[in-house]
């Protein structure tokens, strides 16, 4: 990686490449990409353990984070091996309507530069969200922060239970978007947008780390103005 005009981007290429006017589209992760919530989705989670009498472990920040990109059936899995399915099933039902219900009130933490850097992207790219996420998350955070005037669609794990991968095929399908672009924090991004055939640009400042093979990378979420 080459180091870009600023200090909050670096790009792949030469000193002198641009990204400037080369997409059409922006689709974002959502989770350690526009914000973080792992640390009341911990709360959530755990006043949903306190439910159960099996599961006597408690749900930490950082063992939200370690999970965060994954889809919400591969969580559980990993999270609780030692569970049955039914009991797998039960915890998750419960961890995702005590999730909703929490972020409500509580919310998550938008990344500086949030709102302003929408603005700026959405006068000039058509911008979409696709996460891992189960049903009714995204909704959540673009209501809780009044964001919708900036999407203009989204698609996530639990509307069709595909890997992250089909739905961004299904966002660039359904939209006819001509040139995108993906920008997420994860391996798991990385590899999706590639099946897809999106660009990647990585997001350093949020929850993963992804060696190579990616067009830019930002580190804080207003380093898309300059880049973009």
């Amino acid at each position: 990686m080459i180091a870009g005009r600023g200090k909050n981007i670096t790009f792949a290429g030469d000193m002198n490449d641009s990204l400037k006017n080369k997409y059409d589209s922006i689709i974002f992760d959502l989770d350690g990409t526009l914000w973080d919530s792992t640390a009341n989705v911990a709360l959530a989670w755990q006043a949903a353990l306190s439910k159960v009498d099996y599961i006597q472990e408690e749900m930490t920040q950082e063992r939200v984070r370690s999970i965060t990109g994954m889809t919400y059936d591969a969580i559980f899995d990993k999270l609780f091996p030692e569970l049955n399915i039914e009991q797998r099933k039960e915890v998750q039902s419960l961890c995702a309507v005590s999730e909703l219900e929490i972020l409500h009130t509580k919310g998550g933490e938008l990344y500086p530069g949030l709102e302003e850097t929408l603005k700026y992207l959405a006068a000039n790219y058509k911008l979409y969200i696709v996460s891992n996420c189960q049903n009714g998350y995204i909704e959540l955070f673009l209501d809780l922060n009044q964001l919708h005037g900036h999407f203009l669609g989204h698609q996530c794990f639990g509307t069709k239970g595909n890997p992250k991968a089909d739905n961004i095929k299904d966002v660039v399908n359904d939209h006819q978007l001509k040139a995108p672009v993906y920008v997420g924090d994860t391996m798991g991004d990385y590899n999706a947008a590639k099946q897809a055939g999106v660009p990647f640009i990585f997001a350093n400042y949020g929850f993963g780390v992804v060696p190579d093979g990616m067009i830019a990378t930002i580190s804080n979420f207003a380093g898309l103005k300059e880049l973009l």
